[in-house]
């Protein structure tokens, strides 16, 4: 094996050793992988069950949520990190993670991001070596350079900030938000008007140790911040039979963000709240729902932050000025164009989602096809959902819907969207049983229109002998409650439940006795396997409402999708 001459960059130095475990596709570490014992719990990921601890992981980049860095964190505090992590795109979640890991709490995993040829080499070896300068890949040493320190444009106030004039908590805010953007290529900052902050699920350990530490820092947040939907309902866990444990620390994290000065609002939706971002507003958000939507359909301006970087950034007002900050960095660099199926139902916003992210895992596409279609806000926010579950970047495009698709020219590469792409999805989205133990909606949290559909396609019944939970925003629940939605799910038999999303619902919550659920989110039947041990099946609001009643998910695939 020859010496490569150009191999990239040393991201987070360090030393380590292990067998090369090597990917093609991207990983959430977030509902993909096992905090505890580093297993891979993705059953859609072809590394599914095998461990990541010891060995240098190599993938292109990861894909889906932005609280892969507190899994990062929790994998290098529980010792069941990988060895190291080779890249060959940018990555700021999971680097992000192993930076906390190091910077506060001293212990280091070694990010390598390297060129299409090292990345390749890597891939396709047994055994890596990494030392502060060389890479030594099946026995063969090659010198890995250092990621270059460049200099910042930065105010009089990001200098106070960084010489801990605000005191230790914005110092290390500041650090890490100036590391991030030399990663980025960012020369600057740029102010931003809000924060939302993701990493307030108590997902993993790290969280909490993360946000506590922040708070006896002194941490406190400069700008307007939300708090995502957090572990457990804040007002009546204990009623509803959490362990005291459990219950207890998810909401010492919750509080702490509190403490530190966010509102208390608990949603993953939070465009659902009142004044939403405007267009060309630049915020600081992370959950990827979220800022997929903010960008997709209000044109609102946030990279997809990192858990953590979202409290640094909600605490300093600032952000480095790289990626869809920048206006050029958010055109399409992939044309999907949708054979679209006639008769189609709501289940095809998810799927193309789904699709979109599969067919662009690593940039921004541009759906094309739709333009006579009408879909709704609701339509769309199911889309940028499961968009986000399978591909890393912040945005998408659908021609004639959202604000920002005809300021670009349409990119010469393009793909096609056809019924037969649909129908493999809604095949992998449905390998469990037509019995159906539990009816899962609100994934994001359902907006009031979403609960008032459902009420209106149960009225009148009973749901059978199946759990019916409804997952949705305080704001939602209060206005629900108001108009008699509530009542009327309700009598159904559904229970509606605020501050939880189903990404973070564990028993008994979800009901211990349920093997199987339904949902009509394509993000949560993707990562439900993994996160809740269940067979799930997916399909439209009306047939899971279906489901709802009669305990049974439909014997075939829609019509719509052709031939079972």
């Amino acid at each position: 094996m020859a010496s490569i001459q150009s191999t990239g960059q040393s991201i987070i130095p360090g030393c380590a050793a292990g067998n090369v475990l090597a990917s093609v596709e991207g990983l959430s570490f977030w509902g993909g992988v096992d905090p505890l014992t580093g297993i891979v719990i993705d059953t859609h990921h072809p590394l599914c069950g095998q461990s990541l601890a010891g060995k240098v992981l190599a993938m292109p980049t990861t894909r889906g949520s932005c609280s892969g860095s507190g899994v990062m964190l929790d994998l290098a505090l529980n010792g069941v990190a990988p060895a190291a992590i080779v890249f060959r795109e940018p990555e700021d979640v999971v680097t992000l993670g192993a930076m906390i890991a190091d910077r506060m709490f001293g212990k280091p995993v070694p990010i390598l991001r390297l060129t299409a040829d090292a990345f390749a080499t890597v891939s396709n070896a047994s055994r890596f070596v990494l030392t502060d300068s060389v890479m030594i890949i099946d026995g063969v040493s090659t010198p890995i350079a250092q990621l270059p320190v460049a200099a910042l444009d930065l105010t009089a106030r990001d200098i106070a900030m960084l010489d801990g004039s605000d005191g230790p908590a914005r110092r290390i805010a500041m650090e890490v938000i100036c590391a991030i953007a030399v990663l980025q290529g960012a020369k600057t900052l740029v102010d931003v008007t809000r924060g939302h902050i993701d990493g307030c699920i108590l997902a993993n350990a790290a969280n909490l140790r993360f946000a506590e530490a922040m708070v006896e820092m002194g941490g406190q947040v400069c700008i307007p911040t939300t708090i995502n939907a957090i572990s457990v309902d804040h007002t009546n866990w204990r009623k509803q039979g959490v362990p005291p444990d459990f219950g207890l620390r998810a909401a010492r994290l919750a509080d702490a963000y509190v403490n530190m000065g966010a509102r208390p609002t608990f949603t993953c939706a939070p465009y659902l709240l009142e004044n939403a971002p405007q267009m060309d507003e630049a915020i600081g958000w992370s959950e990827s729902n979220a800022v997929i939507f903010a960008n997709t359909v209000l044109a609102a301006r946030t990279v997809k932050h990192p858990d953590y970087l979202d409290l640094f950034i909600a605490m300093t007002g600032r952000a480095p000025l790289s990626g869809v900050y920048l206006k050029p960095n958010r055109a399409a660099r992939r044309r999907l164009h949708v054979e679209l199926p006639q008769g189609h139902d709501d289940a095809l916003w998810p799927m193309l989602g789904y699709l979109a992210g599969q067919m662009a895992p690593d940039q921004i596409p541009i759906l094309t096809g739709l333009e006579q279609t009408t879909p709704t806000h609701d339509d769309l926010k199911s889309m940028c959902a499961a968009f986000g579950t399978t591909s890393a970047a912040p945005m998408l495009h659908v021609a004639g819907h959202t604000p920002e698709a005809g300021d670009f020219a349409l990119p010469s590469d393009h793909l096609t969207i056809t019924r037969a792409d649909l129908a493999r999805v809604w095949k992998e989205l449905n390998p469990g049983p037509r019995r159906i133990d539990l009816v899962a909606f609100g994934s994001p949290h359902f907006s009031l229109t979403e609960c008032q559909a459902l009420a209106d396609l149960v009225v009148g019944h009973r749901a059978a002998a199946t759990s019916v939970i409804v997952t949705v925003g305080q704001n939602v629940l209060a206005k629900a409650t108001a108009d008699g939605t509530r009542a009327r799910l309700e009598a159904f038999g559904a229970q509606m439940i605020p501050d939880l999303c189903w990404c973070s619902i564990t028993e008994p919550i979800l009901p211990p006795q349920a093997r199987s659920l339904m949902t009509n989110s394509g993000k949560y039947a993707h990562y439900a396997p993994g996160l809740s041990g269940r067979a799930v099946r997916f399909g439209s609001l009306a047939e899971c409402a279906d489901a709802a009643r009669t305990g049974m998910a439909p014997s075939s695939a829609p019509d719509w999708l052709g031939a079972p």
